[in-house]
């Protein structure tokens, strides 16, 4: 089991274990709303981190921006419609919208069954990767998560 985990409750951490669609040399960096960043280069990839899919429910539909769209460090970027409730994002990032995830269209649950992987939201080339510097690491995210569990 991963070293830093040792804090916390294996069989609940393991659900939020960080296989992403990047590979492990790459930096991932999380907001406090729950939303991962897959840092490359100047390129970043958005997503829905295990905790927060697990906690909204099964996801039914997603309204994303458009490629080419502006979208701005904390604002709304995207809405997630789940069965149990609707939940605006809020963007971890600036820049402007390279890619969208096409399977969300069609299959918007695949947040659900694979949300660091096939599950990722938008691809964004970042405006000022300064502000990656107030996101926090994955050990920073357990404790932030997990701070009144344990």
């Amino acid at each position: 089991m991963d070293q830093r985990l040792n804090s916390l409750d294996s069989q609940t951490a393991s659900h939020i274990v960080i296989p992403m669609k990047v590979s492990p040399e790459k930096e991932v960096k999380v907001s406090e709303h729950h939303v991962w960043v897959s840092i490359e280069d100047e390129r970043v990839y958005l997503g829905l981190t295990n905790f927060i899919q697990g906690a909204l429910g099964t996801v039914i539909s997603m309204e994303l921006p458009e490629i080419g769209d502006r979208i701005e460090q904390d604002e709304v970027f995207a809405e997630l419609e789940s069965v149990s409730t609707v939940h605006e994002l809020l963007s971890p990032v600036s820049g402007k919208v390279l890619a969208v995830n096409p399977d969300l269209d069609d299959h918007p649950s695949i947040i659900n069954e694979d949300p660091y992987n096939d599950g990722w939201l938008i691809e964004v080339r970042l405006m000022d990767d300064s502000k990656l510097d107030s996101l926090m690491d994955m050990d920073e995210y357990y404790h932030f998560v997990f701070k009144d569990k344990f």
